[in-house]
């Protein structure tokens, strides 16, 4: 059995620096946002507020300059991040962008799309949905069906996918299709394109999520036209491009701050006086501390150009189950105690349809723990 060593990563007196700016900024563009909003996190969605982070530097932060980026460190990056989700802060618009699709065109068409768009990302003006999940294939990626046949210098797109977030509002999707039929080896003959939004025989229908909102979608493809050069990295790589761009989408502080604003609420409520509040809300303490040490070392490994695939997954998977469990603990310790409409209460009501999801984005639980049983040597 191998161990998993996440080493913390030490912030440099710069990165506390930038902490006190990034505050100030916040305190000035969200001070009057409701805790019921501030409760969205990561999926508030405000182009408005995504822009004004663009002009202060705040997307694409570790890119090039000829990316538009400001060529700065991995841990400055975690540390704008990790106090706009402190806050709460309506970073949907161009999360995914910055997060993956940006840096998946940066390493994979350097020449080509990263010139195009980069500078626009990171002036938080376009926005990017993911194009993974199909129907019937869950988290086995490998049984993708969407496929793309050429036609002419270009390619068609033909099939569905399936719980694309903000693909009503994203300007560009990245798809993972088959260009291939599967063989032996179900991981090949997959590739991956970049595909406008405004495609003719694209057809987005709204998927109703369970606290009544139009956050995820179905995307159709009827033989929807891509140019050639909308290809990315090379044909039939897409196995080892996504599992790099996942990497990506599980490594940052959102893998357990999803629900923190309604651990600020029960600090607010909570009787210090009282002994069962105290353990309760301790424990919390310690386990958010714990998590921030490990998301910190998947920082620190990134910046260090190691892979940090195990690391992060560990760190979703411990993440999500700290996030699901606030809810139960809410009640437990203030319900039916406080006013309906008061702040705690509306955020938890707001996180008890929310947080099932937590443990499916970006991987499933079971999924998670197969690679970390297989990567520490356990099967």
């Amino acid at each position: 059995m191998q161990a998993l060593d996440i080493r913390p990563a030490e912030l440099p007196p710069d990165c506390e620096r930038l902490r006190a700016e990034v505050r100030d900024f916040i305190a000035q563009t969200l001070g009057d946002l409701p805790p019921h909003e501030r409760a969205r996190n990561w999926s508030g969605y405000s182009p408005e507020f995504s822009r004004a982070l663009g002009q202060r530097g705040w997307i694409g932060m570790t890119w090039p300059r000829r990316y538009g980026g400001g060529e700065r460190s991995m841990l400055e990056r975690y540390v704008v991040l990790e106090e706009l989700l402190a806050a709460g802060a309506p970073v949907s618009a161009h999360w995914v962008a910055d997060r993956q699709s940006g840096p998946l065109l940066m390493r994979y068409s350097p020449e080509v799309l990263a010139p195009e768009l980069l500078p626009r990302i990171a002036r938080g003006e376009c926005h990017f949905c993911i194009g993974m999940s199909e129907p019937d294939s869950g988290s086995d990626l490998a049984s993708i069906r969407t496929r793309a046949v050429r036609d002419g210098e270009g390619w068609r797109i033909s099939g569905r996918k399936v719980w694309t977030s903000a693909a009503h509002k994203a300007h560009y999707m990245i798809a993972l299709v088959r260009t291939a039929p599967p063989g032996a080896d179900r991981h090949a003959g997959m590739s991956q394109f970049l595909v406008d939004m405004r495609s003719p025989g694209l057809t987005i229908r709204p998927i109703v999520n369970q606290l009544g909102e139009h956050e995820f979608n179905e995307v159709t493809f009827d033989e929807v036209p891509v140019p050639a050069h909308h290809l990315i990295g090379a044909e039939g790589e897409g196995w080892h491009q996504v599992t790099t761009e996942l990497t990506f989408e599980r490594s940052g502080p959102e893998r357990y701050m999803s629900s923190t604003q309604l651990m600020l609420e029960m600090l607010d409520a909570a009787d210090a006086d009282n002994p069962h509040h105290q353990l309760v809300l301790g424990r919390l303490a310690a386990q958010y501390a714990t998590l921030r040490q490990m998301s910190l070392g998947v920082a620190g490994m990134l910046a260090a150009g190691q892979n940090p695939g195990l690391a992060a997954a560990a760190v979703k998977d411990q993440g999500a189950l700290l996030e699901q469990g606030l809810p139960d603990l809410a009640h437990e310790l203030f319900g039916g105690r406080v006013p309906p409409e008061s702040d705690l209460a509306r955020v938890q009501r707001h996180l008890v349809l929310a947080t099932p999801s937590f443990s499916l984005r970006g991987g499933t639980r079971e999924i998670l723990r197969g690679m970390l049983a297989k990567g520490m040597g356990l099967r």
